[in-house]
C-alpha cells in the first residue's frame, strides 16, 4: 500500500507537468496574434523546464530505500591525527548540507580521536529522498593538504570511509531476535559527565548470527544507548542484506563489484592547488571552502544523472 501511494503519487506530478505543458503549448499558438503573450509565457516556461529537470533527476531514486532517511557513517583512515581530523571536517561538512536542504540531522555515536578530531561518527539525516541522495557519499574519501599538525608544515594525504546505510522501519529482512543479541555494558570513555564515568552507561550490541558489532557511549543512561546501539544495527543489517542482493544480481550478470578502502570516490585537494574531484563522474570544482561548507549538491546531482545515464544506457 505504501508503495502503491507513492507511485499513485509520482504519476500524479508527471501528470500535473503534462498539463501545464500542454497549456503553455497552447498559449504559444496565440503568440503570434498577441505578441505581448511572451513576456506572460516567458516565466512558465523557465518554471516547467526547472521542475522537469528536477524529476529526471528523481528518476535516479528508484532504489527500494532511496525514499527513507539515512544513517552516515564517517571512519577515520590510517594516519592518526591527520586522519581523525578529516573525518570531523567531514562531519561538519555534512551536517551543514543538511542544514542547507531543510533536513534534520542528529549525531547518534562518536569515538574522539586521540589528540583530536574523531576516529569514527553516525549521525542520522532526515528528511524526503535522504539516502537517495546519500548514496552518492559511500566509499573513501581523500584529503591533500599542508599539515596543521606537522612543525614542519608538510603536506599530507588523509584518508576517510563514508559509509550511507538506510534507515531500518521494521523491514521483514533485518528482523532481530531478543537470543540473537548480546549486550555488553562497560563505563563510557569519553566525555559526557562524573554520571557518564561513574556508572556502566556505554552498551555493546553483537548480533550473533552475523558477528556485527555497534558500540554507543554517547548518551547518559543504558536504555538510550542501547536504543541507539539497535537502531545502528538494523541499519548495518540492512546494508547487509541490499549489499548481498546487489551481489546476487552482479553474479548473474557475470560482473563482480569489489567495495572497500581501494575505490577512491573523491579527492579533496588544498596544496598546491584547490580543486575537489569526483573520480566517478569527473566533476570538479575549485571552490574548496564552499564543498566543505556543504556545497555537495553539484557533485550529488552529477553522480545522480550518471545514474540515470547507465539506466537509459
Amino acid at each position: 500500500m505504501r508503495r502503491l501511494a507513492e507511485i499513485r503519487k509520482l504519476v500524479g506530478k508527471w501528470r500535473n507537468l503534462e498539463s501545464k505543458i500542454a497549456e503553455i503549448t497552447e498559449d504559444l499558438t496565440l503568440v503570434e496574434e498577441e505578441p505581448s503573450l511572451i513576456t506572460e509565457i516567458k516565466p512558465r516556461i523557465t518554471e516547467s523546464a526547472t521542475h522537469l529537470d528536477k524529476m529526471e533527476l528523481e528518476i535516479a531514486f528508484s532504489g527500494e530505500y532511496d525514499d527513507r532517511n539515512a544513517l552516515l557513517s564517517i571512519h577515520a583512515g590510517a594516519g592518526g591525527t591527520e586522519s581523525q581530523d578529516w573525518a570531523e571536517m567531514l562531519l561538519r561538512m555534512y551536517l551543514h548540507w543538511a542544514e542547507r536542504r531543510g533536513y534534520q540531522s542528529e549525531i547518534l555515536e562518536t569515538t574522539p580521536g586521540e589528540e583530536t578530531g574523531l576516529k569514527s561518527v553516525t549521525i542520522e539525516v532526515s528528511g524526503d529522498y535522504a539516502f537517495g541522495y546519500l548514496k552518492s557519499e559511500h566509499g573513501v574519501h581523500r584529503l591533500v593538504r599542508l599539515s596543521p599538525f606537522d612543525s614542519d608544515h608538510a603536506r599530507h594525504t588523509s584518508f576517510a570511509l563514508v559509509e550511507i546505510m538506510p534507515e531500518a522501519e521494521d523491514d521483514v529482512a533485518v528482523q532481530i531476535r531478543t537470543e540473537d543479541l548480546k549486550m555488553d555494558m562497560f563505563r563510557s570513555s569519553g566525555a559526557g559527565g562524573q554520571n557518564v564515568q561513574k556508572t556502566s552507561t556505554a552498551v555493546r550490541l553483537t548480533h550473533l548470527p552475523t558477528g556485527l558489532t555497534v558500540t554507543c557511549q554517547n548518551e547518559r543512561s543504558q536504555y538510550q544507548n542501547r536504543e541507539i546501539a539497535l537502531k545502528i544495527l538494523q541499519a548495518r543489517l540492512l546494508e547487509t542484506e541490499v549489499a548481498r542482493r546487489a551481489e546476487e544480481r552482479a553474479k548473474l550478470k557475470g560482473k563482480r563489484v569489489e567495495a572497500g578502502w581501494g575505490n577512491q570516490v573523491r579527492s579533496y585537494v588544498l596544496h598546491p592547488y584547490k580543486m575537489v574531484k569526483d573520480h566517478r563522474t569527473d566533476y570538479q570544482t575549485g571552490n574548496t571552502e564552499a564543498v566543505l561548507s556543504g556545497e555537495l549538491d553539484g557533485f550529488i546531482t552529477a553522480y545522480l544523472r550518471s545514474l540515470v545515464g547507465k539506466e537509459k544506457g
